[in-house]
């Protein structure tokens, strides 16, 4: 195998064209590895991590793109000439849909003079500035960028706070406004749910239930996963359930994290007894008495946050339950151990949204006591540098150890296939824990191809006289692109058990887990 490299200077596309090409590189005859991205400094140490920072990527400024391939040494010639013709036609598709393609703020707010929420996504370095250029200009700010420091996020949220605008972020994915999906949400009815979130699959979870159940949303906030630090101080989601307490159209309100620190927790409850409408509290393995002495309701699971707030909209016997009944979950895992050999035994949890990974980890280690993973509950139970499963794992694939220089699994779903492949030849595996989530921002049909994955994994499996459970959730609604019917059927067509929620998913799970061990 050999490297070769071209740096072309003062080029740029944005990251997710070039993990799109890079992925179209590496699927070519002879190539190893493929890599295309801007010569930023936090670039070049993606590149050295993997082994490819050869000497003309080192001498590359910000403004150069990159390309390094690792391959057969009588192919790279071939390859770069290929890459530059995916580049040139990206390029030109991207000349022909867009008649004006601004090149700065100021240039973005001269062509549409009307907007009022500008969406960042910058390298973290520049995103501060831009963030509060955009503030300064009278507009509401979604700030997908991360690696902005936590100096710059309080001061840009005092500074919104300030101006009465929102600054949602840093490291915001998700974000439904005025009934307009922002980056990864999902396509959801107008209705009177509000919801503040913390967390982006958190948030795309509890607005699709919402929605299932035959209730619209009014607004769905994200604050970024920092906000309700001991440093932040739960800033935006103060300032947001304030706004949402205001709105007439709002009924409801979801507050939706991981937990909070202990003096932001017991803050943002003080403000919530300030508030004349019913509000529900999720934070995913938090303590329930965080609610005692006020009127807010608590939610255990993000099933349970969307059912309670679609309860008190339509009335309680007007609610289609997620939940299976005991006897329906030991069917299904009594259908799925009937076939395994008396070898296997584990699990492996794998998941393309943070959130939902926790949430599966939190629900399992109650059940279970031990569960290892790369965002695990107790730091004795973290995986090793290798990230090799052990025993009883789930895996959060979105964390940036699997995603440095490569695209997020919900809008890529290689790097899933291909751990699902790899943890099929462990003798002891017995069943897999997979989402699918829905939504703009996703990949265009993620079941599809994770059932490419599923189908090859279980065949693995048969061959040394064994089977593979695969069960499922599919996150999103009809309205979706995706479809979730259309979605969910892709799954079952190659042997998954789909059920309607991560949490059921879970419960079935933790059945074939007891009924083996």
């Amino acid at each position: 195998m050999a490297k070769k490299a071209l740096v072309k200077e003062g080029t740029y596309f944005d990251s997710v064209t070039l993990m799109s090409i890079s992925k179209d590189v590496k699927a070519l005859d002879g190539v190893r590895e493929a890599t295309i991205i801007m010569g930023t400094d936090s670039n070049k140490e993606i590149l050295k991590s993997a082994d490819l920072l050869v000497p003309e990527a080192e001498a590359a400024k910000a403004n150069d793109l990159i390309i390094v391939i690792d391959g057969e040494e009588e192919i790279l010639d071939k390859a770069i000439e290929d890459t530059n013709k995916m580049l040139a036609e990206k390029k030109s598709t991207s000349d022909q849909e867009q008649e004006y393609n601004p090149g700065s703020l100021d240039g973005a707010i001269n062509a549409q003079p009307d907007s009022n929420l500008v969406i960042i996504s910058v390298p973290g370095e520049y995103a501060a500035r831009e963030a509060r250029k955009a503030l300064n200009r009278g507009l509401h700010v979604m700030l997908f960028s991360d690696n902005v420091s936590v100096e710059d996020e309080i001061a840009l949220k005092e500074l919104a706070v300030e101006k009465d605008l929102l600054l949602m972020g840093p490291d915001c994915g998700t974000a439904i406004v005025n009934g307009a999906p922002l980056a990864f949400a999902n396509v959801v009815s107008r209705g009177p749910v509000g919801i503040v979130a913390a967390s982006g699959t958190g948030a795309q979870a509890v607005s699709s239930l919402v929605d299932r159940q035959g209730v619209g949303l009014t607004q769905v906030i994200g604050t970024g996963g920092r906000d309700l630090k001991s440093k932040v101080k739960g800033i935006e989601m103060i300032k947001d359930m304030k706004a949402l307490a205001k709105d007439e159209n709002t009924e409801i309100i979801v507050l939706v994290s991981k937990p909070p620190a202990e003096e932001v927790s017991k803050k943002i409850m003080e403000e919530v007894k300030k508030i004349d409408k019913p509000v529900i509290v999720n934070f995913l393995g938090g303590d329930p008495s965080v609610v005692e002495g006020t009127d807010a309701i608590w939610a255990d699971t993000l099933e349970d946050a969307a059912l309670k707030a679609a309860a008190f909209i339509k009335g309680e016997g007007e609610v289609n339950s997620a939940g299976l009944t005991e006897e329906e979950v030991a069917e299904i895992a009594k259908e799925e151990t009937s076939k395994m050999s008396k070898d296997q035994k584990y699990l492996r949890g794998l998941y393309t949204g943070g959130t939902l990974c926790s949430e599966a980890v939190i629900l399992l280690t109650e059940e279970f006591g031990e569960m290892y993973s790369n965002a695990p509950l107790k730091d004795e139970l973290a995986l090793k540098e290798d990230l090799k499963s052990i025993k009883n794992t789930v895996i959060d694939l979105g964390e940036d150890e699997f995603t440095k220089g490569k695209p997020h699994p919900m809008i890529e779903p290689s790097l899933r296939n291909e751990r699902m492949v790899q943890e099929a030849e462990d003798k002891k595996i017995a069943v897999v824990l997979l989402d699918v989530v829905l939504g703009y921002g996703s990949h265009m049909d993620p079941a599809g191809e994770v059932a490419k994955a599923i189908k090859e994994a279980k065949e693995t499996v048969k061959t040394r006289g064994g089977y593979l459970s695969v069960i499922a959730s599919v996150c999103g609604t009809e309205k979706d692109p995706q479809n979730l019917q259309a979605q969910e059927e892709k799954l079952r067509q190659v042997g998954a058990k789909v059920l309607p929620t991560n949490v059921q998913a879970v419960r079935v799970v933790s059945k074939i887990l007891s009924d083996l061990n």
